[in-house]
């Protein structure tokens, strides 16, 4: 064969995927990797678990607001479609900005739906579509539970001297978790449709 042949195999041989590939995890869930960003290893550790609460509940929230999308019905149908998605969207970039807090500060950020599911403080919905006040109310519980433990995470923060986890929970959880809160529950105020 000449050099020609070989090289084209050799370079065949390359361009195969490796698949099946198997190694032990370079860094276990729940240990830090110390990066030079300023800040103690205790004050990194807490905001770590913390903000992995936070994730888990936020990845629970944004799937609710998957599941109402998909199965909202009635005459409120078209606008609380959009709207859910819309929340849905929203939700996606806050999961994305506290993941990457946490791999910020060192740690690891939980990414399956089985280890959501274990952590999470939302309760599981039924698998079976819902009456829309049902889904909203369901929708406001869970952002009451993210509320809730971002404002106390927020606090904690910025007493370990995290200003950037206390900036990431307050300018962007608590603030968008509000105004979601604010779009969905005017869809339950009981006023006159029609006034007399």
């Amino acid at each position: 064969m000449s050099k020609a042949g070989t090289d084209v195999l050799d370079w065949l041989a390359r361009a195969r995927p490796l698949v099946h590939q198997q190694a032990p995890e370079i860094q276990p869930f729940n240990q830090l990797v110390k990066l030079p960003i300023a800040l103690e290893e205790k004050a990194c550790r807490e905001s770590v678990e913390n903000l992995n609460q936070v994730l888990a509940d936020t990845m629970t929230l944004r799937d609710l607001y998957k599941k109402h999308h998909w199965q909202v019905v009635g005459p409120t149908f078209y606008p609380l479609h959009l709207l859910f998605d819309k929340h849905f969207n929203e939700q996606v970039e806050l999961v994305d900005l506290i993941a990457e807090r946490i791999q910020l500060l060192g740690g690891v950020s939980l990414a399956m739906a089985p280890d959501v599911a274990e952590r999470t403080l939302i309760p599981r919905p039924p698998k079976g579509r819902e009456d829309v006040p049902v889904q909203i109310s369901r929708l406001l519980h869970a952002h009451e539970i993210v509320l809730k433990e971002a404002r106390t995470m927020a606090r904690l923060a910025a007493d370990y001297g995290d200003d950037g986890t206390n900036d990431l929970l307050v300018s962007d959880v608590i603030r968008r978790n509000e105004l979601q809160v604010w779009f969905v529950a005017e869809h339950v105020v009981d006023v006159p449709v029609v006034k007399v």
